[in-house]
Protein backbone atom coordinates (compact mmCIF):
# COMPACT_ATOMS: atom_id res chain seq x y z
CA UNK A 1 0.00 0.00 0.00
CA UNK A 2 1.59 3.17 -1.37
CA UNK A 3 0.65 5.77 0.64
CA UNK A 4 -0.18 3.66 4.58
CA UNK A 5 -0.20 6.07 7.35
CA UNK A 6 1.45 4.60 10.62
CA UNK A 7 -0.63 1.45 11.16
CA UNK A 8 -0.99 2.60 15.39
CA UNK A 9 -2.93 5.84 13.59
CA UNK A 10 -4.91 3.08 11.26
CA UNK A 11 -5.89 1.16 14.28
CA UNK A 12 -7.42 4.11 16.06
CA UNK A 13 -9.13 5.61 13.61
CA UNK A 14 -10.63 2.41 12.44
CA UNK A 15 -12.12 2.30 16.14
CA UNK A 16 -13.28 6.01 15.90
CA UNK A 17 -15.25 5.05 12.91
CA UNK A 18 -17.64 3.20 14.85
CA UNK A 19 -18.73 5.63 16.99
CA UNK A 20 -17.37 7.79 19.96
CA UNK A 21 -14.67 6.06 22.14
CA UNK A 22 -12.50 6.77 25.43
CA UNK A 23 -8.37 7.08 25.42
CA UNK A 24 -9.22 3.85 27.69
CA UNK A 25 -11.38 2.22 25.19
CA UNK A 26 -9.32 2.30 22.16
CA UNK A 27 -6.54 0.63 24.21
CA UNK A 28 -8.40 -2.12 25.26
CA UNK A 29 -9.95 -2.65 21.85
CA UNK A 30 -6.76 -2.16 19.90
CA UNK A 31 -3.73 -3.68 22.41
CA UNK A 32 -1.88 -0.66 22.14
CA UNK A 33 -0.71 0.53 25.97
CA UNK A 34 -2.31 4.05 26.89
CA UNK A 35 0.82 5.95 25.98
CA UNK A 36 0.46 4.74 22.96
CA UNK A 37 -2.68 5.75 22.35
CA UNK A 38 -2.23 8.74 23.94
CA UNK A 39 0.70 10.07 21.42
CA UNK A 40 -1.84 8.72 18.29
CA UNK A 41 -4.54 10.58 19.57
CA UNK A 42 -2.45 13.80 20.09
CA UNK A 43 -1.79 13.55 16.61
CA UNK A 44 -5.07 12.75 15.08
CA UNK A 45 -6.39 15.37 16.64
CA UNK A 46 -3.62 17.62 16.21
CA UNK A 47 -4.25 16.64 11.95
CA UNK A 48 -8.53 17.47 12.69
CA UNK A 49 -9.19 13.80 11.90
CA UNK A 50 -10.31 13.19 15.25
CA UNK A 51 -11.99 15.60 18.34
CA UNK A 52 -13.05 15.75 21.48
CA UNK A 53 -16.74 15.39 22.35
CA UNK A 54 -18.16 15.73 25.65
CA UNK A 55 -17.70 12.87 28.51
CA UNK A 56 -18.77 9.86 30.11
CA UNK A 57 -18.76 8.30 33.21
CA UNK A 58 -16.67 4.81 33.52
CA UNK A 59 -17.41 3.43 37.18
CA UNK A 60 -15.29 5.23 39.65
CA UNK A 61 -13.03 8.03 38.92
CA UNK A 62 -13.52 11.61 37.07
CA UNK A 63 -15.57 11.20 33.40
CA UNK A 64 -13.94 10.00 30.41
CA UNK A 65 -13.33 11.96 27.63
CA UNK A 66 -15.25 10.91 24.64
CA UNK A 67 -13.25 10.80 20.88
CA UNK A 68 -15.15 11.21 17.60
CA UNK A 69 -14.02 11.26 14.05
CA UNK A 70 -13.97 14.23 11.88
CA UNK A 71 -15.90 12.62 8.77
CA UNK A 72 -15.33 15.43 6.93
CA UNK A 73 -11.51 16.30 7.73
CA UNK A 74 -10.64 14.07 4.80
CA UNK A 75 -12.32 13.00 1.28
CA UNK A 76 -11.81 10.26 -1.18
CA UNK A 77 -13.21 9.74 -5.07
CA UNK A 78 -14.29 6.07 -6.37
CA UNK A 79 -14.56 5.52 -9.83
CA UNK A 80 -16.40 2.54 -11.34
CA UNK A 81 -15.80 1.55 -14.88
CA UNK A 82 -18.56 -0.80 -15.99
CA UNK A 83 -19.46 -2.29 -19.56
CA UNK A 84 -21.53 0.92 -20.86
CA UNK A 85 -21.14 3.81 -18.02
CA UNK A 86 -18.93 5.42 -15.37
CA UNK A 87 -19.43 6.22 -12.20
CA UNK A 88 -17.74 8.83 -9.78
CA UNK A 89 -18.56 9.00 -6.06
CA UNK A 90 -17.56 11.63 -3.09
CA UNK A 91 -16.97 10.62 0.14
CA UNK A 92 -15.76 11.54 3.35
CA UNK A 93 -13.55 9.93 5.62
CA UNK A 94 -16.49 8.03 7.60
CA UNK A 95 -17.23 6.45 3.83
CA UNK A 96 -20.67 8.46 3.24
CA UNK A 97 -21.65 9.15 -0.50
CA UNK A 98 -21.83 12.94 -0.61
CA UNK A 99 -21.96 13.54 -4.63
CA UNK A 100 -21.97 11.43 -7.21
CA UNK A 101 -22.09 11.85 -11.18
CA UNK A 102 -22.32 8.94 -14.26
CA UNK A 103 -21.76 9.38 -17.77
CA UNK A 104 -22.19 6.94 -20.37
CA UNK A 105 -19.44 4.60 -21.65
CA UNK A 106 -18.73 2.78 -25.37
CA UNK A 107 -18.75 -0.92 -24.24
CA UNK A 108 -14.99 -1.01 -25.43
CA UNK A 109 -13.59 2.73 -24.53
CA UNK A 110 -10.27 3.87 -25.63
CA UNK A 111 -8.29 4.50 -22.37
CA UNK A 112 -7.42 8.23 -23.42
CA UNK A 113 -11.13 8.93 -23.83
CA UNK A 114 -11.30 6.96 -20.81
CA UNK A 115 -9.25 9.12 -18.76
CA UNK A 116 -11.09 11.99 -20.33
CA UNK A 117 -14.35 11.16 -18.79
CA UNK A 118 -12.79 10.51 -15.49
CA UNK A 119 -11.23 14.03 -15.17
CA UNK A 120 -14.37 15.49 -16.47
CA UNK A 121 -16.51 13.79 -13.82
CA UNK A 122 -13.97 14.55 -11.00
CA UNK A 123 -13.14 18.47 -11.55
CA UNK A 124 -16.31 19.57 -10.26
CA UNK A 125 -15.86 17.31 -6.69
CA UNK A 126 -12.32 18.30 -6.22
CA UNK A 127 -11.65 19.22 -2.47
CA UNK A 128 -8.62 20.83 -0.62
CA UNK A 129 -8.77 17.73 1.70
CA UNK A 130 -8.79 14.92 -1.09
CA UNK A 131 -6.59 12.36 -0.38
CA UNK A 132 -7.05 10.66 -4.13
CA UNK A 133 -8.92 8.53 -6.68
CA UNK A 134 -9.89 4.64 -6.29
CA UNK A 135 -11.03 3.10 -9.50
CA UNK A 136 -13.05 -1.08 -9.30
CA UNK A 137 -12.43 -2.20 -13.00
CA UNK A 138 -13.47 -5.10 -14.57
CA UNK A 139 -10.84 -8.16 -14.16
CA UNK A 140 -8.47 -9.11 -14.97
CA UNK A 141 -5.86 -6.90 -13.92
CA UNK A 142 -3.01 -6.32 -11.85
CA UNK A 143 -4.04 -4.35 -8.63
CA UNK A 144 -0.31 -4.13 -7.56
CA UNK A 145 0.84 -1.77 -10.76
CA UNK A 146 -2.76 -0.59 -11.75
CA UNK A 147 -2.28 -2.30 -14.95
CA UNK A 148 -5.85 -3.05 -16.85
CA UNK A 149 -6.15 -6.24 -19.06
CA UNK A 150 -9.45 -6.00 -20.13
CA UNK A 151 -10.07 -3.41 -22.54
CA UNK A 152 -10.63 -4.98 -25.62
CA UNK A 153 -8.02 -6.59 -27.66
CA UNK A 154 -5.39 -3.70 -26.77
CA UNK A 155 -2.31 -4.30 -24.62
CA UNK A 156 -2.43 -3.94 -21.03
CA UNK A 157 -2.83 -0.90 -19.77
CA UNK A 158 -1.33 1.44 -17.35
CA UNK A 159 -4.24 2.69 -16.04
CA UNK A 160 -3.24 3.84 -12.72
CA UNK A 161 -0.48 5.81 -14.53
CA UNK A 162 -2.47 7.42 -16.61
CA UNK A 163 -4.93 8.45 -14.12
CA UNK A 164 -2.29 9.66 -12.15
CA UNK A 165 -0.65 11.89 -14.68
CA UNK A 166 -4.16 13.46 -16.01
CA UNK A 167 -5.90 14.06 -12.30
CA UNK A 168 -2.28 14.98 -10.25
CA UNK A 169 -3.95 13.09 -7.64
CA UNK A 170 -2.88 9.22 -6.00
CA UNK A 171 -4.65 6.82 -7.42
CA UNK A 172 -5.34 2.96 -6.97
CA UNK A 173 -6.66 0.91 -9.36
CA UNK A 174 -8.36 -2.74 -8.16
CA UNK A 175 -11.15 -5.16 -9.77
CA UNK A 176 -14.98 -4.03 -8.98
CA UNK A 177 -15.87 -6.55 -7.20
CA UNK A 178 -12.65 -6.05 -4.86
CA UNK A 179 -13.50 -2.58 -4.24
CA UNK A 180 -17.55 -3.66 -3.78
CA UNK A 181 -16.17 -6.23 -0.84
CA UNK A 182 -14.07 -3.57 0.76
CA UNK A 183 -17.25 -0.62 0.41
CA UNK A 184 -18.92 -3.76 2.62
CA UNK A 185 -15.66 -4.36 4.92
CA UNK A 186 -15.76 -1.04 5.73
CA UNK A 187 -18.96 0.22 6.26
CA UNK A 188 -19.93 -2.99 8.69
CA UNK A 189 -16.34 -3.30 10.63
CA UNK A 190 -15.67 -5.92 12.51
CA UNK A 191 -18.81 -7.19 12.11
CA UNK A 192 -17.60 -8.55 8.64
CA UNK A 193 -14.90 -11.06 8.79
CA UNK A 194 -15.35 -14.27 6.88
CA UNK A 195 -17.72 -12.94 3.61
CA UNK A 196 -18.48 -12.62 -0.07
CA UNK A 197 -20.20 -10.08 -2.09
CA UNK A 198 -21.60 -11.56 -5.30
CA UNK A 199 -21.89 -9.17 -8.01
CA UNK A 200 -24.03 -10.22 -10.32
CA UNK A 201 -24.02 -7.26 -13.58
CA UNK A 202 -22.66 -7.90 -17.28
CA UNK A 203 -20.53 -10.64 -15.95
CA UNK A 204 -20.63 -12.38 -12.70
CA UNK A 205 -17.85 -12.06 -10.01
CA UNK A 206 -16.89 -12.29 -6.12
CA UNK A 207 -14.78 -9.88 -3.58
CA UNK A 208 -13.47 -12.27 -1.21
CA UNK A 209 -12.93 -11.15 2.48
CA UNK A 210 -11.28 -13.94 4.69
CA UNK A 211 -10.16 -13.53 7.90
CA UNK A 212 -11.19 -10.04 7.86
CA UNK A 213 -8.87 -9.22 4.94
CA UNK A 214 -9.84 -8.65 1.16
CA UNK A 215 -8.17 -11.69 -0.39
CA UNK A 216 -6.85 -10.71 -3.82
CA UNK A 217 -5.23 -14.13 -5.23
CA UNK A 218 -1.70 -14.53 -6.13
CA UNK A 219 -1.72 -12.78 -9.27
CA UNK A 220 -4.42 -10.60 -8.05
CA UNK A 221 -7.37 -11.84 -9.61
CA UNK A 222 -9.27 -13.83 -7.27
CA UNK A 223 -12.92 -13.91 -7.44
CA UNK A 224 -13.61 -14.87 -11.00
CA UNK A 225 -16.34 -16.61 -9.78
CA UNK A 226 -18.49 -16.60 -13.45
CA UNK A 227 -15.75 -18.90 -15.08
CA UNK A 228 -16.54 -21.65 -13.16
CA UNK A 229 -18.35 -24.46 -14.52
CA UNK A 230 -21.87 -24.78 -14.05
CA UNK A 231 -23.04 -27.47 -16.51
CA UNK A 232 -20.92 -29.57 -18.54
CA UNK A 233 -22.29 -29.25 -21.49
CA UNK A 234 -23.89 -25.48 -21.09
CA UNK A 235 -23.76 -22.51 -23.67
CA UNK A 236 -20.67 -21.10 -24.60
CA UNK A 237 -18.79 -18.46 -22.52
CA UNK A 238 -16.70 -15.30 -23.30
CA UNK A 239 -13.84 -16.83 -21.82
CA UNK A 240 -13.88 -19.58 -24.55
CA UNK A 241 -15.04 -22.33 -22.09
CA UNK A 242 -18.77 -23.73 -22.04
CA UNK A 243 -20.78 -24.13 -19.13
CA UNK A 244 -19.43 -21.19 -16.84
CA UNK A 245 -21.85 -19.74 -14.17
CA UNK A 246 -21.93 -16.43 -16.30
CA UNK A 247 -23.33 -18.26 -19.41
CA UNK A 248 -25.65 -20.76 -18.01
CA UNK A 249 -27.19 -17.37 -15.90
CA UNK A 250 -27.30 -15.25 -18.74
CA UNK A 251 -28.60 -17.60 -21.23
CA UNK A 252 -31.77 -17.41 -18.80
CA UNK A 253 -31.99 -13.99 -18.26
CA UNK A 254 -32.16 -13.08 -21.75
CA UNK A 255 -34.85 -16.15 -22.07
CA UNK A 256 -36.77 -14.28 -19.73
CA UNK A 257 -37.03 -17.24 -16.96
CA UNK A 258 -35.39 -15.29 -13.70
CA UNK A 259 -36.45 -17.94 -11.64
CA UNK A 260 -34.00 -20.36 -13.65
CA UNK A 261 -31.33 -17.48 -13.81
CA UNK A 262 -31.43 -16.66 -9.60
CA UNK A 263 -31.18 -20.16 -9.66
CA UNK A 264 -28.09 -20.60 -11.22
CA UNK A 265 -26.41 -18.18 -8.73
CA UNK A 266 -28.19 -19.62 -5.87
CA UNK A 267 -26.44 -23.45 -6.78
CA UNK A 268 -22.94 -21.44 -7.22
CA UNK A 269 -23.19 -19.23 -4.56
CA UNK A 270 -24.21 -22.53 -2.03
CA UNK A 271 -20.88 -24.17 -3.57
CA UNK A 272 -18.91 -21.13 -2.44
CA UNK A 273 -19.96 -20.70 1.13
CA UNK A 274 -19.27 -24.60 1.35
CA UNK A 275 -15.84 -24.24 -0.42
CA UNK A 276 -15.14 -20.88 1.80
CA UNK A 277 -16.88 -21.62 4.96
CA UNK A 278 -17.65 -17.86 4.80
CA UNK A 279 -20.70 -16.49 6.93
CA UNK A 280 -21.99 -13.27 5.29
CA UNK A 281 -23.27 -13.31 1.58
CA UNK A 282 -23.81 -9.86 0.04
CA UNK A 283 -25.63 -9.34 -3.34
CA UNK A 284 -25.09 -6.72 -5.64
CA UNK A 285 -24.93 -5.57 -9.38
CA UNK A 286 -27.67 -4.49 -11.87
CA UNK A 287 -29.22 -7.32 -12.09
CA UNK A 288 -29.81 -8.25 -8.56
CA UNK A 289 -31.05 -4.54 -8.24
CA UNK A 290 -33.13 -4.87 -10.61
CA UNK A 291 -34.94 -8.24 -9.02
CA UNK A 292 -33.75 -7.63 -5.63
CA UNK A 293 -36.48 -10.09 -3.93
CA UNK A 294 -35.89 -13.02 -6.72
CA UNK A 295 -32.27 -13.21 -6.29
CA UNK A 296 -32.23 -13.13 -2.78
CA UNK A 297 -35.11 -15.99 -3.09
CA UNK A 298 -33.16 -18.09 -4.87
CA UNK A 299 -29.86 -17.66 -3.00
CA UNK A 300 -31.39 -18.63 0.42
CA UNK A 301 -33.25 -21.07 -0.76
CA UNK A 302 -29.97 -23.24 -1.93
CA UNK A 303 -28.56 -22.69 1.90
CA UNK A 304 -27.93 -25.48 4.24
CA UNK A 305 -25.80 -23.65 6.74
CA UNK A 306 -26.52 -20.05 8.90
CA UNK A 307 -25.21 -17.54 6.84
CA UNK A 308 -26.24 -14.50 6.65
CA UNK A 309 -27.44 -13.35 2.77
CA UNK A 310 -28.64 -9.97 2.05
CA UNK A 311 -28.79 -6.83 -0.41
CA UNK A 312 -25.89 -4.33 -0.17
CA UNK A 313 -27.90 -0.71 0.82
CA UNK A 314 -24.74 0.91 -1.37
CA UNK A 315 -26.86 -0.21 -4.21
CA UNK A 316 -25.37 1.13 -7.72
CA UNK A 317 -22.41 3.06 -5.88
CA UNK A 318 -21.02 -0.05 -4.00
CA UNK A 319 -18.22 -0.72 -6.53
CA UNK A 320 -17.50 3.74 -6.70
CA UNK A 321 -17.98 3.70 -3.61
CA UNK A 322 -15.39 0.73 -2.55
CA UNK A 323 -13.24 2.36 -4.77
CA UNK A 324 -13.48 5.67 -2.44
CA UNK A 325 -12.90 3.57 0.46
CA UNK A 326 -9.95 1.47 -0.71
CA UNK A 327 -8.22 5.03 -0.82
CA UNK A 328 -9.17 5.72 2.47
CA UNK A 329 -8.12 2.59 3.73
CA UNK A 330 -4.81 2.86 2.03
CA UNK A 331 -4.20 5.96 4.31
CA UNK A 332 -6.57 4.77 7.44
CA UNK A 333 -7.02 1.23 6.98
CA UNK A 334 -9.50 -0.96 9.40
CA UNK A 335 -7.93 -2.77 12.70
CA UNK A 336 -6.46 -6.19 11.96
Amino acid sequence: MRFLRGYNDAVVLGLARSGTVTRGELAERSGLTPQAVSKVVGRLVADGLLVESGTRNVGVGKPRTLLKLVAGSRFALGAQVERGELRVVLTDLAGDVLDRAVTPLPADPDPAALVGELVRLVAPMRTDRLLGVGVGFVGPLDHRTGTATALGERPDVPLRDLAERALGLPVVVDKDTTTAIVAESWRRGEELRDAVLVLVGAGIGVGLLLGGRVHRGARTNAGEFGHTTAQLDGPPCACGRSGCVAAVHDRAARAGDLAAATSVVGRAVADLVRLLDVDHVVLAGRAVLAAPEAYLAGVRARMRLPVDVGITPLADDVVAAGAAMLVLSEFYGRPR
